[in-house]
């Protein structure tokens, strides 16, 4: 990586997740120069970069992208990260090939699987490369199972239970994740990266069924090349474990593999930073990294009366 920091754009500063992003760009010695979102309580970007330019309305954002695009190396965005609400992913992606960046993108990179074949296209037209946050394969736990099942016996078939609980408060289903044509429904928007882990472990899905979709749970069976997975998410704290509430805590993550508990529950803090550093190694996730991911929750979708 030069040592010249690159200019960053971001779309969804007031998200969730964009306080990752932030510390992302800044930690990786670069700089972001403008920022994008609806909502203009963004007084995170204060810790961070104080000096970005800010629009809260997309048609400037994207004239201003335009703007330095124009005015030559040192000046136009390198990177735009996208923080935006899910359905919105495409689009975002598109406005930032189209003025000459590339595009990180947080999960789902897009809800349908045939979305990415024109991004593809778009690459190709403009030179440009989508990526995408898969955080959990850069965790060391999940490294470390990664290498144990590798090495493991060719011809073996796994047992793997997955539970991830997220509590949430009633805003959640009144925000655009609480619709299944925005955010792709639970198993979209909080499982997307277990399913991605899953795969890159244990191989390509045979059989997908669901079991139970409701606004806030869901539950189902994965067949992989070399693992039988059952698996269940949900934001309703009702399901968490007596010993996670009696902790104080409102997460709960399980992973068995035969059994036997994966330890992952630390770990997480620093994963965006780390993801970053691997896109400027040239090492990033990309569209064809997140399709087998993303067939698994549009089939799931497809199952839901």
């Amino acid at each position: 990586m030069t040592n010249i920091p690159l200019n960053f754009g971001l779309i969804g500063a007031g998200g969730y997740i964009a306080p990752r992003h932030l510390k992302a760009i800044k930690d990786t010695g670069n700089l972001l120069v403008a920022a994008l979102d609806k909502y203009d309580g963004v007084g995170i970007m204060d810790s961070y970069f104080p000096d970005a330019e800010f629009f809260t309305e997309p048609e400037r954002f994207d004239r201003h992208m335009d703007k330095l695009r124009r005015l030559g190396s040192g000046h136009k965005i390198d990177y735009v990260s996208i923080c935006s609400p899910n359905y919105l992913h495409d689009a975002h992606m598109r406005l930032s090939l189209r003025n000459d960046a590339h595009a990180i993108c947080e999960k789902p990179l897009v809800l349908n699987p045939w979305n990415l074949d024109a991004l593809s296209e778009l690459e190709e037209e403009t030179g440009k490369k989508i990526y995408t946050i898969l955080q959990l394969r850069l965790h060391p736990a999940i490294i470390a199972l990664h290498e144990k099942i590798a090495k493991g016996p060719a011809d073996k078939v796994y047992d793997v239970d997955l539970s991830y609980i997220t509590s949430r408060g009633k805003w959640y289903h009144i925000s655009w994740k609480g619709d299944l044509s925005k955010s792709g429904g639970i198993a979209t928007n909080i499982g997307i990266h277990f399913f991605d882990m899953l795969t890159w472990i244990f191989g390509n899905v045979k059989e997908n069924l669901v079991k139970t979709h409701t606004e806030d749970h869901a539950s189902g069976y994965l067949l992989l090349d070399i693992a039988r997975v059952n698996w269940f998410l949900s934001i309703n704290p009702d399901y968490l474990p007596g010993a996670t509430l009696a902790a104080g805590k409102r997460t709960f993550r399980s992973i068995t593999v035969d059994g036997e508990e994966v330890e992952f529950s630390e770990g997480f803090t620093d994963l965006h930073t780390r993801s970053y550093e691997h896109i400027f190694s040239g090492d990033g996730f990309g569209l064809e990294d997140a399709r087998r991911s993303i067939e698994i929750v549009q089939k799931i979708r497809s199952q839901v009366k």
